[in-house]
């Protein structure tokens, strides 16, 4: 059985456990030896991260190829439209090539805890939440995807990796599971590793001396 601890990154904290300049890491909440983040979440965005001690699993996880869906809920500078939505679902061009289609839509605010600080608000300039969930996993991407179609964040939340949400985690709680990998099964979303191979050497087939 691996180990998979789930915890809600508060907003500015990074994903390590050494300290930088100073900086809120990972152990201001966490002691729980031997476990490691499956990815990463930037120091100013918020929500789930979530940490293994079982190597397979991290990379399974975190590994771009295995096109996990990652979900975030966002708040946007400005009324955003449904013009940009279509373009954030389609795929926008950033510096470092077009991103993949993802899933976007506009919510209601969420019900979520207060941010501290709290984000800059100007009474003139509405703001406006919306949903996204993509299977990259570039630097910031969330922030260059919305400032590509003229709505740029404002805050960031990730809520779900897969099947795992941040639900019921206040910031800096966490809560620990247990997964077991097997066999791979045929579903896309599924987090089992391959089998270890059990290939023989092939057999010489040059005559043996007599």
């Amino acid at each position: 059985m691996s180990k998979l601890i789930l915890f809600n990154k508060p907003f500015q904290v990074l994903c390590q456990f050494r300290a930088k300049d100073g900086k809120k890491t990972l152990a201001d909440h966490l002691s729980i030896p031997g476990v490691y983040p499956a990815g990463r979440l930037d120091y100013d965005s918020e929500g789930l991260l979530i940490l293994t001690d079982d190597g397979r699993l991290q990379a399974q996880i975190s590994h771009p190829k295995h096109k996990l869906p990652k979900t975030y809920q966002v708040q946007v500078d400005g009324d955003i439209t449904d013009d940009a939505i279509e373009r954030l679902r389609q795929g926008v061009i950033l510096k470092d090539g077009p991103t993949l289609p993802c899933r976007a839509k506009r919510i209601n605010e969420p019900k979520l805890w207060p941010r501290n600080p709290p984000i800059r608000e100007r009474a003139a300039i509405p703001t406006s939440w919306i949903e996204l969930e993509i299977t990259e996993g570039r630097n910031r991407q969330v922030r260059r995807m919305t400032a590509a179609v003229g709505f740029p964040t404002l805050r960031l939340i990730r809520v779900a990796i897969g099947q795992w949400r941040v639900d019921g985690l206040a910031p800096g709680e966490f809560r620990e599971e247990s997964v077991h990998l097997a066999q791979p099964a045929k579903t896309k979303r599924n987090f089992r590793s391959k089998p270890h191979s059990s290939r023989r050497r092939p057999t010489s087939t040059r005559p043996k001396r007599v």
